[in-house]
């Protein structure tokens, strides 16, 4: 123990042992002051999912990623499975997609606070989904609805199940719909996915290789070999650092990934369809009210709005 710096706060510990990064692993309430403190200590971060508690502390996270010229990357870790790579792949050759539709059971018993949050599901664990379909189809959320409840023999407090219906920003729809208190037949901790196009139909059932059923005939599953989970998170940003290229997880499109839980929350809170750019709006205000650093608040309302274009960049 000896030899392990320690500290009161990221930048006394990283100038105590000379970092070159810092990997923020702390609680999400925890995420927004480690990694600003990191990025103005001169620090690149890899932050673990999400990137915030909210998108309006999300906006003020990329505000300051730009304002400090470093890099903040999430690890959304289940984006880096070789089987959704080669599903990705797989999609391609279908054409114009119609459908994508996840399914995910499980009945974890975690005890402690997740059995005492009030949107157990969707805040916890949908954002895994939600961010691997932004990767699966390159498309970006337009709007979802959602509906939310709580199966009567659950051991939640919350609601435990949900369906949601997004529009993605090519067409597409995509159908999520899981359970936390399902017990039998479970699915793994990726669901089981499903991806129908003009071109015919493949399949994940997120755990081994997928499957596909072309118009043409069968489908071909390509070969994938990476390192997979918080190890591929890890490896994209020692080479987004090393190549200055951005890497999959950047907080401005993963923001994106988050605005789904939060625009779904919304939608099952009031009953109505949730357009994102709204929800990226409001959110977009309550970052700017609350900031409290001028530069990054000068960042924020530079911008005039929270979304100027779907894309790689939450605004630009």
């Amino acid at each position: 123990m000896r030899d392990i710096a320690l500290g009161t706060s990221v930048s006394e510990v990283a100038a105590a042992c000379g970092a070159h990064a810092v990997v923020n692993v702390t609680v999400p309430a925890a995420h927004h002051p480690v990694n600003v403190e990191a990025m103005f200590a001169g620090l690149p971060v890899l932050c673990e999912k999400p990137v915030a508690p909210t998108v309006a502390e999300g906006l003020s996270l990329a505000a300051a990623a730009e304002v400090s010229g470093q890099l903040l990357m999430i690890s959304q870790s289940r984006r880096y499975f070789q089987g959704l790579t080669q599903l990705k792949a797989l999609t391609a050759e279908l054409g114009d997609i119609g459908v994508v539709t996840t399914e995910f059971f499980k009945a974890p018993h975690f005890g402690g606070f997740r059995e005492e949050m009030a949107h157990v599901l969707l805040v916890d664990m949908a954002i895994h989904q939600f961010d691997a379909v932004r990767f699966l189809l390159d498309q970006d959320p337009v709007s979802v609805y959602c509906e939310e409840f709580n199966p009567s023999w659950s051991w939640y407090d919350g609601a435990a199940a949900a369906t949601a219906v997004f529009q993605m920003s090519g067409g597409t729809r995509y159908v999520y719909t899981g359970s936390w208190c399902a017990d039998g037949l479970e699915t793994s901790w990726n669901g089981s996915w499903r991806v129908n196009g003009a071109g015919g139909t493949a399949a994940w059932d997120g755990a081994g290789s997928p499957v596909a059923e072309l118009m043409s005939g069968a489908g071909l599953v390509p070969d994938a070999s990476h390192e997979e989970e918080i190890a591929g998170a890890l490896a994209e940003f020692v080479s987004a650092l090393r190549s200055g290229e951005v890497p999959s997880g950047e907080v401005h499109s993963n923001v994106l990934s988050l605005v789904m839980v939060e625009a779904a929350v919304q939608s099952a809170s009031t009953g109505q369809r949730v357009l994102i750019d709204d929800a990226m709006d409001g959110a977009y205000r309550v970052a700017v009210a609350s900031e409290r650093r001028p530069d990054m608040r000068a960042a924020l309302e530079g911008r005039g709005s929270a979304r100027v274009r779907l894309g790689n960049r939450a605004f630009s």
